[in-house]
């Protein structure tokens, strides 16, 4: 199924459910998740890659392929310069959801909510983070489904448009926690 969203500038698939090692390596490397970030605005190529992130284009190129390979980057476009084909990659999907993984790839996966919240220092000390935690007692049936919904604001979240100067970043997690609850409540008599 193919986003008719106007972002990005090609097609992509909606979801990509990965489970294999070499895709849970490749998507969960610090650069070349940003990689994937950044094409999800455009297409790009690896000199505006390297150009955005810093880094030499020799060294994003190697990463580029990695994700080539592991099929979360896709050509999307080539146009002729001086006798050179250039490549302008894209994802292959607007979403990538980890499936059901052995235990043994957990290695591989950092926890992304350590990450955000690193990343949201300089934001909560300019009294610029906006962040909400909340405990409920649930079922596991409805967190799935809460976290259905959560997943698809995040792909609203992910189709808007590229219109502001500064980048946001939206994270979210659903997990269980030895959090305490109130007893049930006696039946009054």
């Amino acid at each position: 199924m193919s986003s008719t969203s106007q972002f990005p500038d090609y097609s992509l698939d909606d979801l990509r459910v990965v489970t294999a090692t070499a895709e849970l390596k490749a998507a969960f490397h610090p650069l070349r998740e940003q990689l994937l970030d950044l094409v999800l605005e455009r297409a790009a190529t690896v000199a505006e890659l390297a150009e955005a992130v810093g880094r030499p284009k020799s060294s994003v190129a190697y990463h580029v392929n990695v994700l080539l390979e592991a099929e979360l980057l896709k050509v999307v476009r080539t146009r002729r310069v001086r006798a050179i084909d250039e490549r302008f990659y894209g994802r292959t999907a607007r979403i990538f959801y980890v499936g059901e993984i052995n235990r043994d790839q957990l290695q591989a996966i950092p926890n992304i909510l350590t990450n955000a919240a690193a990343d949201s220092v300089p934001a909560h000390a300019a009294d610029d983070l906006r962040a909400i935690v909340r405990h409920a007692r649930i079922a596991r049936r409805d967190a799935a489904e809460f976290w259905q919904r959560v997943a698809d604001l995040a792909q609203a979240f992910s189709e808007l448009p590229r219109t502001g100067d500064e980048t946001f970043r939206f994270v979210a997690g659903l997990y269980p926690t030895d959090y305490p609850s109130l007893p049930s409540p006696e039946s009054e008599s």
